[in-house]
């Protein structure tokens, strides 16, 4: 198969039956193709250090051996913000969640999810959004009424967090405009003031920054 311009993935996970699966699900899948496998997250980041421009996606397990899911997620997204990262795991916690959020994962799903579900979330995060399967959204919005105290929500509009809680349910600009009436081009501006103003650089910056500010 030519795999010319489709993004690498690199699967890190202590279970091979998972890895196998994935891969089959994704091998008649042209737009991506499975670059490498691990068997947990120090052999990962090893292999991201060591050619950290061979991979465009990172598929990680939360629970693993030696390193974790979401410190493996923290360094990377650290080093090489690039990568994309998205978390798959049994566990829909709210732990689990806010912590793969804090790390900067592009996405969270569960093991459960399906061929469908899998491939939303890779479309999402590879176009610089974030995907979080419907299962997990109830959880990061738990987390707003927890988050209180030191808010620094008073900086954005009223305007720009009706926006902000949008974005937060993972609606596009064009949905984002449709949804409150104004044109793309008000959501676009509204949105690169409200990146400046929370001093976030992403999508995924302005859901942790909601989540610790206590957007509702």
């Amino acid at each position: 198969m030519d795999t010319a311009g489709s993004i690498n993935i690199l699967i890190a996970d202590d279970h091979q039956m998972i890895i196998d699966g994935i891969s089959d699900m994704l091998a008649a899948e042209p737009a991506y193709t499975v670059a490498g496998t691990a068997p947990d997250g120090s052999v990962a980041l090893e292999m991201i250090l060591a050619n950290p421009q061979a991979y465009q996606v990172l598929l990680t397990d939360v629970s693993m051996p030696i390193l974790s899911g979401i410190d493996l997620c923290r360094a990377v997204k650290a080093a090489y913000p690039h990568i994309q990262v998205l978390v798959l795991s049994m566990y829909s916690s709210a732990t689990a969640v806010q912590e793969a959020v804090m790390a900067e994962a592009d996405g969270y799903i569960l093991k459960n999810s399906g061929k469908r579900d899998l491939l939303t979330a890779l479309h999402r995060i590879t176009g610089g959004g974030t995907y979080f399967s419907e299962a997990i959204l109830p959880i990061i919005y738990g987390q707003y009424q927890k988050a209180k105290t030191q808010s620094d929500l008073a900086r954005l509009t009223t305007r720009e967090q009706e926006i902000l809680t949008l974005i937060v349910k993972e609606q596009t600009s064009e949905e984002i405009a449709a949804t409150l009436f104004i044109s793309k081009k008000t959501v676009d501006t509204h949105r690169a003031n409200i990146l400046e103003k929370t001093g976030s650089k992403t999508t995924v910056g302005l859901v942790k920054w909601a989540i610790k500010n206590g957007l509702e």
